[in-house]
């Protein structure tokens, strides 16, 4: 009781030798104010160029009020926050140096800086944009986190990094010309919200993050939209994957999360499921994409109700031998190609749906057979696989398939936006290359 005293003591003081101190725009200025400052001072700084890099290791603010630019100068991080309860406001924060090993940032938070604010700056031009290692409880918001563009996109830094860093929350920030939007590695209960990612490898990138939430976000011509790899309990809400090239989602060994209410459209495939158990996959719009889900590698016990499948080229691809029920509870799924009928008029169609049949299966184990495709004989088989449903193979059912599509908005803006992105990673350029997504990372 007295040492929570003598602490609530310490901060009403502190608090009450706090003051606004100018900074003005010469060099060395911001060092020596920064050395100078008391705990909850908040330095305004001047408009114009200051010289960075700086570190921060005591609770103060730094304020540029959208006017003032700190330039690392080519060295290390911009910014380094060491200390607690340290804001970042405000800056425009350019000229990190080009380390990986050091991850040379705009704004580097150590894991000794807990609950810090990086919020509202312009962070352009530098190898990472904000790295949160080890920070926990910080908040990353409001920010336009440009990268740069000289190098080949897989040997860019992330936008946002974040390391071990639990309770960290990335909200509301524009992300472009990275490698990944957000990166995150050995980490637990992390919010992204509200992020609109253009022009990188990976929207959002998960590796061993555990109960965490990835909600509302827009990915729009990204390689890859979401990414969830080898985490668990993970909620993924209310995305938007328009026109990413390769996946709008994808789950690989990811278990127990739940997907709910995304939409994908124009992806290379709107979802691709890989040894992955034990999803929910509830309400979410699969629309024109190359593959609706690519669904594989013995995953397990996944749910999947209530989504729309609407004008992929192939609805879904699994090849099993086994019949892999996707309805729950007496709802299903609303499939663009199935021509059914509801007699009773309970939204529920009155014949199940496979959307594969014995000739999927083998075009995809014998691609050659391909050029057979039109041959009569093709046509027979596939006549008397609709007619004698006992000589379908195993694969994918749904038995109480929706008559009506879940009905997902987009923003007016963001529609426009992804409509002149349409087509950009087809067209070639210099990071325009496949990649295997289940390689290393």
């Amino acid at each position: 009781m007295l040492l929570r005293l003598l602490m609530l003591v310490t901060l009403i003081a502190s608090a009450a030798h706090a003051a606004d101190v100018p900074v003005p725009a010469r060099g060395g200025a911001l060092q020596t104010a920064i050395a100078g400052a008391a705990p909850g001072d908040v330095l305004i700084l001047a408009p114009g160029r200051h010289d960075g890099p700086v570190t921060l290791s005591q609770s103060l603010t730094l304020d540029g009020q959208g006017k003032a630019t700190i330039d690392g100068g080519g060295q290390g991080s911009v910014i380094t926050v060491t200390g607690d309860d340290i804001t970042v406001r405000g800056l425009t924060l350019t000229g990190s140096g080009s380390d990986h090993q050091t991850i040379d940032s705009g704004v580097q938070l150590t894991k000794t800086a807990r609950r810090a604010v990086v919020e509202n700056n312009e962070i352009t031009g530098n190898l990472y944009g904000v790295d949160i290692h080890g920070a926990d409880d910080s908040i990353v918001r409001g920010n336009t986190i440009v990268g740069r563009q000289d190098r080949r996109m897989n040997e860019r830094g992330n936008g946002v990094y974040v390391w071990n860093a639990p309770g960290a929350q990335v909200v509301g920030n524009d992300i472009r010309f990275g490698r990944d939007g957000i990166f995150v590695n050995t980490s637990r209960r992390n919010v992204f919200r509200d992020n609109l990612f253009r022009d990188l490898r990976f929207a959002v990138h998960y590796m061993y993050a555990n109960d965490s939430e990835v909600s509302g976000n827009i990915s729009i011509g990204n390689h890859l939209g979401y990414a969830l790899m080898f985490s668990d309990r993970v909620k993924v809400l209310d995305n938007l994957s328009l026109n990413d090239r390769d996946h709008g989602l994808m789950l690989n060994y990811a278990n127990s999360s739940d997907l709910r209410g995304n939409l994908v459209r124009g992806a290379g495939k709107c979802t691709f499921i890989y040894n992955a158990h034990r999803n929910l996959i509830v309400g979410n719009r699969f629309e024109g994409c190359d593959i609706g889900i690519h669904f594989t590698a013995g995953s397990e016990r996944n749910a999947l109700t209530g989504n729309a499948f609407l004008g992929n080229r192939t609805q879904v691809k699994y090849v099993g031998t086994t019949d892999v029920e996707w309805s729950y509870d007496g709802i299903g799924n609303y499939w663009s190609d199935h021509a059914a009928f509801d007699l009773d008029g309970n939204g529920i169609a009155d014949s199940p749906f496979r959307p594969n049949d014995l000739m999927d299966h083998i075009l995809w184990s014998q691609p050659a057979a391909a050029l057979l495709v039109g041959a009569p004989a093709v046509q027979l088989i596939r006549w008397s696989q609709s007619s004698f449903p006992a000589t379908l193979p195993g694969g994918v059912l749904d038995s109480h398939p929706l008559m009506d599509p879940v009905q997902i908005d987009i923003p007016k803006d963001m529609a426009d936006l992804a409509a002149k992105r349409a087509g950009k990673w087809r067209n070639g350029n210099a990071d325009d290359t496949k990649f295997d997504p289940l390689a290393a990372h």
